[in-house]
């Protein structure tokens, strides 16, 4: 009678090996999202000498948006809701009613554009707690950000029938000189609460 073949066996002593060198092949082929947060570009530091201007900006000139501890939106000493911020930024940016208590407004003339009244000292003060979530502030830049955008938006196809991305390099330089991105991002702060109004 025949012997009988033993089974094989696979040689476990080199699986951990293998695993290991799996796990780095996906580590390094893999690509990471990275579509969190606002690209910004940021000023050139100041030299070391160089002492800081202070800064005088006009009260009407100033929208003030607050995120507490508590991710509440407060909007010129008002809470708010997120879904109304991309709205009243877009009134105060633009300031058709050439309201007082709203960015003064100033006849330029731009080229492409011609003459037309713009409110470019208005500047958008974004202030957080230290204690804000991440996501409640992006969500925050999010909705300035966007104002900016259909700002734009609606311009560029008033003004030349195309959406601002679709622009030739020279129009969306003439409709950025008309709405100019001012957001200026405060250092985290200790607000906590603002529900009495008065930070």
């Amino acid at each position: 009678m025949g012997k009988k073949r033993k089974s094989g066996e696979i040689n476990s002593s080199s699986m951990a090996d293998l695993a290991f060198l799996l796990l780095i092949f996906f580590l390094v082929t893999t690509s990471m999202s990275t579509n969190t947060g606002l690209s910004r570009r940021l000023p050139p530091p100041l030299p070391p000498d160089q002492p800081i201007p202070p800064v005088d900006i006009n009260k009407r000139n100033l929208f003030v948006v607050k995120v507490n501890s508590m991710n509440e939106l407060m909007v010129q000493g008002e809470l708010m809701e997120l879904r109304d911020l991309r709205k009243k930024t877009k009134e105060f940016i633009k300031n058709d009613n050439n309201d007082p208590n709203m960015p003064k407004k100033e006849l330029v003339n731009i080229p492409l554009i011609g003459e037309i009244e713009v409110t470019k000292e208005h500047v958008i003060s974004l202030q957080n707690d230290v204690d804000t979530q991440y996501q409640a502030y992006i969500d925050v830049q999010n909705e300035l950000v966007a104002a900016y955008n259909e700002l734009r938006n609606e311009l560029a196809v008033q003004k030349f029938g195309k959406l601002f991305d679709e622009l030739e390099e020279d129009q969306k330089k003439a409709v950025q000189d008309v709405y100019p991105q001012k957001i200026s991002e405060a250092e985290p702060k200790n607000y906590g609460g603002m529900n009495n109004g008065t930070n």
